[in-house]
């Protein structure tokens, strides 16, 4: 599961929000992409794969982000 976008590593491309299969991601502009859907990710590392700078982390066995309800 996507577990962080590094907001000091991203450089704002976007090929992350592109290649992920599932659009777990949100684009931002002028600011990293957000992690929107983070439920949806299969953890097929592809974020990381197409990621230049190595600014996500995506850990297989992670518990889900709090949502901003709770």
């Amino acid at each position: 599961m996507i577990e962080l976008v590094s907001s000091s590593r991203c450089i704002g491309c976007n090929l992350c929000v592109s290649a992920c299969p599932t659009n777990v991601f949100g684009a931002v502009p002028n600011a990293p992409p957000k992690i929107a859907r983070q439920s949806d990710c299969q953890t097929c590392f592809m974020c990381e794969l197409y990621c230049p700078v190595d600014a996500l982390y995506v850990a297989p066995e992670v518990e889900p982000l709090p949502s901003v309800d709770e």
